[in-house]
């Protein structure tokens, strides 16, 4: 495993994050067990969750099926970089009660207070919001971390799908407090959608955060999806056959996988390994439903991208190009 520092900050992750969004609705609790033991045994230290984890099997699950793994072996606990989010409501079904969602400081309080319970912790390293919060300024949200902090309740502060202005507005309100601010910003971000590069990534890197980008394969576009299902005879299925209806997505996933298969590459390790060769990236976050797809993702660590065949991939998959000239000169 290669490690880097988190952003500006001196915490030292690994450069592949594991995702830990299947636990629960798709991986049962004995096989996300096996899973976190296998990320651990080859180096994985950064383990991102969020409340509202657990979809169908309950929201909250995902973090239950990690302290529980914390419990079972305590040692665990200290070789983790454990990140959580916060901003949806935990209800299940019924609206959200008043002050149970998005940034206020109440809702801050009562979310940490939910998910130390949940992950059996008493602190957690990385606490992420997991949107902006319209309604609710900076320096109220400042003020709630900055009175958990004190309290040892979480160490650092990170942000999810903020765009490039807000990360900037966070951290001046943090600065103008004296506070580390935000240090790391995970963003919808692969080779399929690069919008992140036009403001988001110059942001990121101006403050000094990490980034941590989701959904590494597009949503399984990037994975090698037509030559699976020619293989295997069938038809993709789900939000993956909807995206692949659209001709000119279906055309750049084809020549995508014409390109690898004449560098007998795989899709979804190179598709990893990409982000990996981005500026300013940290590391993707790979979202494992067994072992076998952990070690995968695992190889594209030690693949390196020709220069020749980098910017073959930008020709099927261009990026936006820098703000402003990406839409003024």
């Amino acid at each position: 495993m290669e490690y880097t520092q988190l952003g500006r900050t001196g915490l030292k992750v690994g450069r592949l994050v594991l995702g830990t969004m299947n636990f629960g609705p798709q991986t049962d609790e004995a096989t996300s067990h096996a899973i976190m033991d296998a990320a651990l045994d080859a180096g994985v230290n950064l383990f991102d969750t969020a409340n509202v984890y657990g979809q169908t099997a309950g929201k909250g699950r995902t973090e239950e099926i990690i302290g529980s793994w914390f419990a079972k072996d305590p040692s665990h606990r200290d070789k983790v970089v454990l990140a959580t989010k916060m901003y949806g409501s935990m209800a299940e079904d019924a609206p959200a009660w008043p002050n149970h969602d998005r940034l206020s400081a109440v809702s801050i309080r009562r979310a940490v207070e939910g998910s130390l319970r949940r992950l059996g912790t008493d602190h957690i390293d990385v606490y992420q919001f997991h949107h902006i919060d319209r309604l609710t300024p900076f320096e109220e949200i400042w003020q709630a971390v900055d009175v958990l902090i004190r309290q040892g309740k979480i160490l650092y502060a990170g942000s999810s799908n903020f765009p490039g202005y807000k990360i900037a507005q966070a951290n001046e309100a943090a600065a103008r407090r004296g506070m580390v601010g935000l240090v790391s910003e995970q963003c919808h971000y692969n080779l399929h959608e690069r919008r992140a590069e036009m403001e988001v990534l110059p942001a990121a890197e101006e403050y000094g955060l990490g980034v941590i980008p989701w959904s590494p394969l597009a949503g399984g576009l990037l994975g090698g999806v037509l030559r699976r299902t020619a293989a295997e005879g069938r038809r993709a299925t789900g939000r993956t056959a909807h995206r692949l209806a659209d001709p000119a997505v279906r055309a750049r996933v084809q020549a995508y996988e014409d390109l690898l298969d004449k560098h007998d590459l795989d899709p979804g390790e190179t598709a990893l390994a990409w982000l990996l060769g981005r500026p300013g990236v940290t590391g993707p976050i790979i979202g494992p439903r067994t072992p076998q797809q952990l070690t995968s993702a695992l190889r594209a660590l030690e693949l390196r991208l020709g220069e020749e065949l980098l910017t073959a991939l930008d020709e099927i998959f261009p990026g936006p190009g820098p703000a402003p000239e990406a839409f003024a000169w």
